[in-house]
């Protein structure tokens, strides 16, 4: 089987390992992503919330016109978002053989993150890593549709931030 040849073509170099597998690609150009950190901290949470085993998890950095059609395809929204999540398997099943588990697919909106960022007076960078935070907990099955979730979500995403994000310049 041939891969496609690109900038933007994804492409497995090594069998999985036992750690978490983080695929990502940036395809957009907005806005200019730290995307070798925003794996590493990726990978960090997974750890974390203790995912083991051969797992992946893509994670793609997309323009405002891309997110708008997923939100309105996938969640009937109106316009681009922030981030979007779509969990394949977040329980807690054994991978089998060299077939690593898939997680999801994790979203994220760099241009949508500038703008909340400025609207918050923070920078962008981090409010990247609260976003990719935020997409991963709710690949592995968090959600914020109650208050007492939501409340343990943002509680959970501050205490993983403040543990594996420094901080951006930017």
């Amino acid at each position: 089987m041939s891969v496609p040849a690109g900038p933007h073509a994804w492409r497995r170099l090594a069998p999985p390992t036992e750690e978490p597998t983080v695929l990502a690609v940036d395809d957009q150009s907005a806005v200019t992503v730290d995307v070798e950190h925003l794996v590493h901290l990726t990978i960090e949470v997974l750890r974390a919330e203790e995912v083991v085993g051969p797992a992946e998890l893509s994670l793609s950095f997309v323009d405002d016109d891309t997110i708008a059609g997923c939100n309105r395809r996938f969640l009937d929204g109106d316009g681009p978002t922030d981030v979007l999540a779509f969990p394949i398997d977040p329980t807690d099943a054994d991978a089998q053989g060299d077939v690593p588990r898939l997680l999801g697919d994790v979203m994220v909106c760099p241009a949508v993150a500038e703008r909340q960022a400025a609207e918050r007076g923070g920078r962008t960078g981090d409010e990247l890593a609260l976003l990719v935070i935020h997409g991963v907990l709710h690949v592995l099955g968090m959600d914020h549709a109650e208050p007492g979730a939501a409340a343990a979500m943002q509680a959970r995403e501050r205490e993983l931030l403040a543990r594996f994000h420094q901080g951006d310049e930017r």
